[in-house]
């Protein structure tokens, strides 16, 4: 990613003016597009992206209380409670580097990756991979204070433990998922059906999370593979929500290598237990007509995505991108899902 010319930077300076959420829930994605706009050779477009993006957005909202050491544990979870979360954040990689912030936090946090339809840990995610790989500069580490805080603050355990002990692969167990009873509900309503859900729990602890770091780390990008190769699919049942068991997932594949080894495999099995939430609130019952995304190549999709504009497919395409990227023969299927996800979503422009 070419970062030399500012254009990241500045973009998420304007976009940290803007609160993390709009309309009273919908999550500010403007932060994790221009990362993956930059990341993918679509820099040209981001101040254009973000002109248009911003005119939706709401303004930073007021500060309540000063969260602290001894008392950020009564806050968690309370969206009301953002701007103090943030500032809080941003004090806390003030005072040390922002690897051991996370290190700290992040076994804190992951309990609650559901929250806001995981849109607070997959910003995260970018956030980390800009750090990892393209440096540390003011407006990135505030980037990681501002997500770090916006998870804290949407943090939202799911209403069933999951332990998955089986031995299915992610394709697999994702294929025995039932649907929850009332998919015309909102994400907070459709989680609460999961307990009541026969056979959800069992399917859901199918799969095989293996504890070695190496072996969670290959069996989360195979959750990211299969949950990408799936949209294509099954899309139709939500195209906007279902984007998120795929990106969710990747988003915590990306922030592994800034982790203790010993986090990877919880990792993986917070990172499947989302992914399996969001699958049965939004899985159709049939699946749509095949679709192949052909001859085109990851760059000639992500352009497509760019132009396309919205938000939600630009994150599923860049996750695309990441899993064409995994073998010397691309993938096919994971690129038509972002194909698909272009069709289904309408563009924003």
């Amino acid at each position: 990613m070419d970062t030399t010319s500012g254009t990241l930077d500045e973009a998420l300076e304007r976009l940290h003016a803007t609160g993390p959420e709009f309309r009273g829930f919908l999550a500010n994605h403007g932060p994790m597009a221009v990362e993956a706009l930059v990341r993918n050779g679509q820099a040209h477009t981001v101040h254009r992206w973000v002109d248009h993006y911003t005119n939706k957005l709401e303004d930073v909202p007021s500060a309540r209380t000063r969260i602290t050491d001894a008392n950020w544990r009564e806050a968690l979870g309370d969206p009301s409670r953002v701007t103090d979360w943030t500032t809080y954040m941003a004090w806390q990689v003030a005072e040390r580097p922002w690897r051991e912030v996370l290190t700290e936090w992040w076994p804190r946090l992951l309990p609650g990756l559901a929250g806001a339809a995981t849109h607070p840990a997959i910003r995260v995610g970018h956030a980390v991979r800009i750090l990892l790989e393209d440096g540390e500069e003011a407006p990135r580490i505030a980037e990681f204070a501002h997500a770090l805080g916006y998870w804290a603050a949407r943090h939202t355990p799911l209403p069933v433990t999951v332990r998955p002990v089986g031995t299915a692969t992610p394709a697999d167990a994702l294929a025995a998922l039932p649907p929850i009873a009332d998919q015309r509900t909102g994400v907070l309503n459709g989680l609460a059906q999961l307990p009541g859900t026969e056979g959800w729990l069992e399917a859901a602890e199918s799969l095989n999370t293996p504890q070695h770091p190496d072996a969670a780390r290959c069996q989360l990008a195979a959750l990211v593979r299969a949950t990408t190769r799936r949209y294509a699919d099954y899309a139709h049942g939500n195209a906007v929500m279902l984007v998120h068991a795929a990106t969710a997932p990747n988003a915590v594949l990306r922030t592994l290598p800034a982790l203790p080894r010993e986090l990877w495999a919880p990792s993986l099995g917070a990172a499947w237990a989302a992914s399996a939430a969001i699958t049965s609130l939004y899985a159709p019952p049939d699946t749509l007509p095949p679709l192949r995304a052909g001859l085109l190549t990851p760059e000639e999709v992500f352009e497509r995505a760019a132009a396309h504009g919205d938000e939600h497919v630009i994150k599923l395409t860049d996750t695309a991108c990441d899993v064409a990227s995994w073998t010397s023969e691309g993938d096919d299927q994971a690129l038509s899902a972002a194909v698909r996800s272009m069709e289904l979503i309408a563009p924003d422009n």
